[in-house]
């Protein structure tokens, strides 16, 4: 195909094309424009004598597409979900473990799935997460979250396989987690705590990451530190949350601040959890007696 064949009226054709017989969404259909666009800029810019096709191409109008309502968990909600992990099964405290993680860091599933152990920094209290362009920012951890990692990796973290030994978070096959492994873990503890009505209002691993972010909010914190927490490169994508409309905002407010500055020794989940070990602990010595 030369470049005189490549007509508005071929792309336009196939972009309908691709949402009436493939039924593709606009958002796909723009992806695709997208291309044709990048396409374009090379013609431009090599072939000057077929600029005016190239100008054609870039001046083709983007379809309209629905932005999906951000989904997040209120303090309610969020708490319903950490007492849906059963401390008492093998890999509980991992779950419960990585779900905080998430909440407390608004990382991506992705980020959280590279997470090596020397990532994170328990003098420090920081974690260090890749982003999108591979860049790293260095985060600071609530308390809480601290010691959950702390315990998970000194007592409850699963022999890894040696090609994975230096990964944070290991999986039931002894291998890295994935980030499909992360969205199928947040969709199964969100299962068990809301109602499916609900669940379909939601992105399961993303729903932590607008849950920090909303929260933060709620909280006070500057835009620009939202954005340098989620990782954003660029602010427009963090004002989207200033167009909610949050209600309750000092009862919010008030949970969400008593609950990052909580520990463990507070926890009453933890404390069950550890009573209970520490019973299963005993009873095994007495019997070895």
């Amino acid at each position: 195909m030369s470049a005189i064949d490549l007509t508005v009226e071929l792309i336009i054709s196939f972009l309908e094309y691709l949402e009436k017989d493939r039924h593709n969404t606009p958002r796909t259909r723009n992806s695709r424009l997208a291309t044709f666009k990048s396409f374009g800029k090379m013609i431009r810019l090599l072939y000057p004598e077929h600029r005016e096709i190239a100008d054609k191409l870039l001046h083709l109008p983007l379809k309209r597409t629905q932005k999906p309502l951000i989904g997040f968990l209120t303090h309610e909600e969020i708490n319903e979900v950490f007492n849906k992990v059963n401390l008492k099964e093998k890999e509980g405290f991992r779950d419960y473990t990585l779900l905080h993680i998430l909440y407390d860091s608004g990382a991506r599933a992705s980020e959280i799935a590279t997470l090596k152990i020397d990532d994170f920094d328990p003098h420090r209290k920081t974690l260090a997460l890749l982003g999108k362009g591979n860049r790293y920012r260095l985060l600071e951890l609530w308390s809480r979250t601290v010691e959950l990692v702390n315990l998970y990796l000194t007592k409850y973290r699963s022999t890894p396989k040696p090609l994975f030994r230096y990964q944070l978070f290991i999986n039931q096959r002894g291998t890295a987690f994935t980030r499909h492994g992360i969205y199928g873990l947040c969709k199964k503890y969100l299962s068990l705590a809301l109602s499916p009505k609900r669940i379909k209002e939601l992105n399961p691993a993303h729903s932590f990451r607008h849950t920090c972010a909303v929260h933060m909010l709620l909280n006070g914190s500057p835009i620009t530190d939202i954005k340098n927490r989620l990782g954003h490169a660029q602010i427009q994508s963090t004002m989207t949350y200033l167009n909610l409309s949050l209600s309750r905002k000092k009862e919010i407010q008030k949970r969400f601040i008593e609950y990052t500055q909580s520990t463990l020794e507070t926890d009453a989940k933890i404390t069950e959890f550890l009573d209970w070990e520490n019973k299963e602990e005993t009873l095994a010595w007495l019997d070895n007696l």
